[in-house]
């Protein structure tokens, strides 16, 4: 296998940290866990099995070109599905979906039905989020027994040590959205659920923050905490109190996260068929109970043409992945292996996708454009409104071919004059975090983290250098020495290298050299043209202040966002992205 592992990296420019990937989670073992399948081997295998949804539309001469396109466009590094996909597709468990919403009601049995659902889901390499919102506050009243309930974190505690005992046998760890309401009678104890690390470890949290509660916040007034169990007022708070104790954990660990759910309900497409409660783990994925979604990104550093000795946007082919990604994660939809008959019921009526990108960071690098700037701005504005509506267009096309979806009638999208489509959703803003490294890219939208990394992946293994377009510059412009690799390793950030460039120190901008006003910004760019939400962390330097976590969490509701996900730097004594520690485990 090493042999054709190398042959890999040479003919598809897979690089080393991308192949660890691959061999670690993605591709084909035999029995005795030695890898059977190199990775065109399991781009073909995927397209092959995505292409046969089309059976019912297409000749086989139709099918096997459309096989070819989505095999291309994989093996090129263009477009990549979520990892299920990737892992499953062609194979035994077929269930080739990421993101899950399932329901959590006042109810042992519907509670510990959801604890199952959720550990065939997290076995299958899927994630999955509920909202505990409707569980009845701790020492509220059993009428069946006349105790004392226990509350939603203590179900919470059930649900995790689930996660964590499937995470010895699944594809990869399982992950959690944990969700409740503002104006849940156990909201302080939420906040604080994480206070100490190591707390509800396969969850991410994030409190649903209502508009009333905002407007409460701005006038400095009361709100009420409502039992769910009966509607009753328990008692008042004054919002601005609730609001300081979220902002004071969200700065000391980067939990809570928040989401805005009225605003997310606004752009539910389907609200006769129910409301939105919850997302998928990292946030960018609204779905309503039992609803599912499939997700896949276009990696942009591979959507640019030189013209003059410059990168430009390729528009053009840019087109044309939107429009045969959207088909590919449509086909997905049909030739799912679906775990639960309701999951598989609203998922199909729905039909929801979500397309969106990666290498948003390096295409800027590419084009000599700073992240932080009013121009990376533009464009982000001016590429996910061509992006959005291409898809748009493409799901139009799939819907004139093969019928929109079943709850189309019944949903907004059914206006006079508007396009009828064939999926609910179209677009979303999705991490990428491993597959972000198979396609040797910067992860969805974020700007680069460090200029020298060390990646743990997964746990167990081990890769290090410079970040690719840094080092080829660096070469290129007769900067590069060993001396500066150790002084960047040291230090992580560029601004008092002397040996470096001004324009580049521009333009390699990291996460840590950009205010929290600019990752918003970027943010709320994005989300203007998303159906879905994005995954995005706003990342704080140490010496942050909780008066600054405050302006961001008020700057992203202010600026059309549908949440927001915070982290101070060394907030934690472990944690993901450092600059000695990058990606490690990602979903």
């Amino acid at each position: 296998m090493a042999k054709q592992s190398d042959k890999n990296v040479r003919d598809m420019k897979i690089s080393p940290k991308s192949m660890l990937v691959l061999e670690e989670r993605y591709l084909k073992k035999n029995k005795s866990g030695k890898i059977i399948e190199t990775p065109e081997e399991m781009f073909r295998r995927v397209a092959g099995n995505i292409a046969l949804a089309d059976a019912e539309y297409k000749s086989d001469a139709e099918i096997k070109t459309l096989e070819d396109q989505f095999q291309s466009m994989m093996s090129n590094l263009e477009f990549l599905p979520n990892s299920p996909a990737l892992m499953n597709a062609g194979r035994k468990y077929q269930q080739l979906s990421a993101c899950f919403v399932l329901p959590v009601e006042d109810s042992i049995e519907s509670i510990f039905n959801t604890v199952k659902y959720a550990a065939l889901i997290h076995q299958s390499g899927g994630g999955t989020g509920f909202s505990f919102s409707n569980i009845r506050p701790g020492n509220d009243i059993v009428t069946s027994s006349w105790g004392k309930a226990s509350g939603p974190l203590s179900f919470m505690k059930v649900f995790n040590e689930a996660t964590e005992a499937i995470n010895q046998g699944g594809f990869r760890r399982g992950a959690n959205m944990a969700v409740l309401r503002i104006d849940h009678p156990d909201i302080l104890d939420f906040i604080s659920a994480k206070d100490r690390e190591g707390s509800l470890i396969n969850f991410n949290i994030s409190v649903a923050i209502t508009d009333k509660f905002m407007k409460d916040l701005e006038e400095n007034g009361k709100y009420s905490l409502i039992n769910p169990r009966n509607g009753a007022v328990v008692r008042q708070f004054y919002a601005r109190e609730v609001f300081d104790k979220l902002i004071h954990a969200a700065w000391k660990n980067g939990e809570p996260g928040a989401i805005f759910i009225d605003r997310i309900n606004d752009s539910n497409p389907t609200p006769d068929v129910g409301e939105i409660e919850s997302t998928n783990p990292c946030g960018e994925q609204p779905l309503l109970p039992f609803e599912s979604c499939v997700l896949g990104s276009i990696n942009l550093t591979k959507m640019l043409i030189q013209d003059d000795g410059s990168y430009k946007i390729n528009w053009e082919k840019l087109s044309d992945t939107i429009k045969l990604g959207v088909r590919f994660l449509d086909n997905i939809i049909d030739i799912n292996k679906y775990l639960l008959i309701d999951i598989a019921g609203i998922t199909r009526r729905n039909r929801k996708i979500g397309l969106g990108v990666m290498g948003f960071a390096d295409m800027l690098i590419m084009m000599g454009i700073p992240y932080n700037t009013t121009d990376a701005l533009n464009i982000a504005d001016k590429l996910m409104n061509f992006i959005s509506k291409e898809a748009d267009i493409a799901s139009a096309k799939l819907a004139e071919e093969k019928g929109v979806f079943p709850n189309f009638v019944k949903s907004v999208l059914n206006k006079p004059g508007s396009l009828r489509l064939r999926n609910a959703t179209r677009t979303t803003i999705a991490p990428t975090g491993t597959l972000s490294i198979i396609a040797n890219c910067s992860c969805g939208i974020e700007p680069i983290f460090a200029l020298s990394y060390v990646h743990h992946i997964l746990g167990n293994k081990h890769i290090s250098g410079l970040h690719p377009l840094f080092e080829d510059v660096a070469k290129r412009r007769g900067f590069y020495s060993t001396d500066l690799v150790k002084e960047i390793s040291k230090k992580g950030i560029m601004k008092d290298i002397k040996s470096i460039p001004e324009d580049i120190k521009q333009i390699f901008v990291t996460a840590r050299d950009i205010s929290p006003e600019w990752h918003i910004r970027i943010q709320a760019a994005f989300q203007k043209h998303v159906d879905n939400a994005v995954s995005k962390t706003i990342n704080f330097p140490q010496d942050t202040t909780k008066e600054d976590v405050e302006r961001a969490f008020l700057l992203a509701y202010k600026s059309g966002c549908k949440g927001i996900t915070v982290y101070r730097d060394k907030s934690r004594m472990s944690q993901a992205l450092s600059i000695e520690c990058i990606c490690e485990e990602v979903l």
